[in-house]
């Protein structure tokens, strides 16, 4: 692996140390498990002329309950997140976690991390998007604001110099959700598409992500109120084959709508990696809510 030197490498003890030390050095880049980062310097994508170490900020990599919600640090490991008394708070969550790569990615790789890199590929993400997560930024002179997840990955909000994700508020549904993914390759790889699916009993809800077909999650809504109009909420909720199927052409057909009219008036076929790309979705979302209502 090829590095490049830094100017100055800082290692905070505390979130506040870490936004006073990035609000002191404003060209300075926060690194966690540096996953991302190193990739981007390796590929002369990134020089950062200094880096705040956030390692050692021990208050960012637990959770603690809260209102109904849970409250995770950004510094929580992907592996941390899978383990099985994690996967029993937020199942989908760790499902996605657990799916995020090879095992060297998941020990080093953070929820905060996955979430401030913004790549269309990144597993958590749909999750976050489908449970309507909310981060808990950290600002100079001790400052906390809340933002929805949702938010900041469509660019609707953006980070300010000196501003760190510190936690990530997720609700706690205590409902069947799922995480599926495909990839290009058998085992642990960068997604294809993924779907993330929630049931909200409290609310007759259904909330559906789709994953790694744009820059970030997208949420069928149409979807999601039709298919949850068609559940028995007080019953065994369960649905025909032909509804779930329905469903899984619904969201694709949301998430990847069909090519616009050509210039002479005629309708351009989508290309076969499109069609497929589209039938995996729906595949996708069709099993995703089968194992929920299951």
């Amino acid at each position: 692996m090829t590095t490049h030197a830094t100017q100055a490498v800082t290692l905070p003890g505390s979130l506040n140390e870490a936004v006073a030390a990035l609000a002191a050095m404003p060209a300075a880049v926060p690194v966690a498990g540096g996953t991302d980062l190193m990739a981007s310097v390796n590929a002369g994508l990134l020089r950062p002329a200094a880096l705040v170490g956030l390692g050692r900020i021990s208050e960012i990599r637990g959770w603690q309950y809260q209102d109904g919600h849970a409250l995770l640090g950004a510094g929580l490991t992907h592996a941390r997140i899978g383990r099985p008394d994690f996967a029993a708070l937020i199942p989908a969550l760790a499902a996605a976690a657990r799916a995020a790569g090879p095992p060297q990615i998941r020990n080093a790789g953070t929820l905060g991390g996955n979430i401030a890199s913004a790549a269309a590929t990144g597993d958590t993400l749909p999750v976050l998007a489908a449970l309507e997560a909310t981060l808990v930024i950290a600002g100079p002179g001790g400052a906390r604001r809340e933002v929805p997840v949702s938010h900041l990955l469509a660019g609707m909000e953006m980070l300010s110099p000196g501003e760190l994700i510190g936690f990530v508020r997720v609700p706690l549904l205590h409902a069947p959700q799922t995480f599926l993914k495909a990839t290009g390759r058998t085992g642990p790889g960068r997604a294809l598409a993924s779907v993330a699916l929630v049931l909200d009993p409290a609310r007759r809800g259904v909330r559906c992500a789709v994953g790694a077909v744009a820059p970030m999650p997208l949420r069928p809504l149409e979807a999601e109120q039709w298919v949850a109009s068609l559940i028995d909420w007080d019953g065994e909720r369960t649905l025909v084959p032909e509804a779930l199927t329905a469903f899984g052409e619904y969201v694709a057909a949301a998430c990847i709508p069909d090519a616009a009219p050509a210039p002479d008036g005629t309708q351009e076929q989508l290309p076969p990696a499109v069609l497929h790309l589209r039938r995996t979705v729906a595949a996708l979302a069709r099993r995703a809510l089968g194992r929920a209502l299951s």
